[in-house]
């Protein structure tokens, strides 16, 4: 296993690793406000954490649709995020241009899975030398996945994490396949599993997407037992008032027990 190191945090040795936050950055202080509850929450139940939040979403439903304050607002309300509670942090790009960019801030740079077929720009988030996750997309076999890892890998950049979130299954709707978290770990690359947005119910609202929020915690523990590296969730304290992806968002008050019982499940089965 090609296991990556950020900090004191080791993905791919052994612990169960939390990818958590809103999915998107409403404002500085909703961000910070989630951070710091996050962090808090990892530690009393003794969980490698690390922060998401996207400063941009470019693939929203509609032209209508809120989509972050944008990189360069976005990234100093990160650093500043990192800076006050000392978190690791991730966020993800959609232009190949915003990788080197996003890389002074971040620790680890995510890759749309709509995204994760383009060459420029998972070279360009190679190039960073940075940890690069790049999410299989929901129209991927997880075989396929092995083109996206050569080429990070060919800027010899190892440091590559893989994440499943679902396949299409039929429209407006995502199914996930557990047998692809295994198959995915057969690149000797640590695996994480994003629970929440396999859930996702794409476009199913017309002009956004819904979701099977009340799912979440059985299939992260489906997806624990089955054996992963990082568990990825998208968490806020108001799901339906949520300005992204809200129908498929775990609420906050319910992470803490979750945890628990994941990582419960993670010690029998590691």
């Amino acid at each position: 296993m090609d296991a990556v190191t950020i900090g004191d945090i080791s993905i791919g040795t052994g612990e169960l690793v939390l990818i958590a936050g809103p999915c998107v950055i409403e404002s500085e202080k909703h961000a910070r406000f989630m951070a710091e509850r996050l962090a808090e929450i990892a530690a009393i139940v003794n969980m490698p954490f690390i922060f998401k939040a996207s400063f941009d979403k470019a693939n929203r439903s509609s032209i209508e649709s809120y989509r972050g304050p944008g990189i360069v607002k976005g990234l100093d309300i990160l650093s500043g995020i990192k800076q006050s509670f000392k978190v690791a942090l991730t966020t993800d790009i959609h232009e190949p241009d915003q990788a080197e960019t996003a890389a002074q801030v971040v620790d680890i740079i995510q890759i749309p899975a709509f995204l994760c077929r383009q060459t420029d720009i998972l070279v360009a988030s190679g190039e960073t030398g940075i940890v690069v996750n790049v999410k299989k997309g929901q129209f991927m076999a997880p075989w396929d996945m092995a083109n996206a890892v050569k080429k990070i890998e060919s800027t010899g950049n190892k440091k590559v994490l893989i994440t499943e979130r679902g396949a299409s299954f039929g429209y407006n709707n995502l199914v996930c396949d557990l047998r692809s978290l295994g198959l995915l770990r057969s690149f000797n690359k640590p695996v994480v599993f994003d629970v929440t947005h396999s859930l996702q119910l794409p476009g199913g609202k017309g002009d956004s997407s819904g979701g099977n929020r009340e799912f979440i915690a059985p299939l992260a523990r489906a997806g624990v037992a089955f054996g992963i590296d990082a568990v990825f969730l998208e968490v806020h304290d108001h799901p339906q008032q949520a300005l992204s992806d809200g129908a498929n968002s775990l609420s906050l008050h319910e992470l803490e027990p979750l945890l628990r019982q994941l990582l419960e499940i993670h010690e029998v089965v590691a």
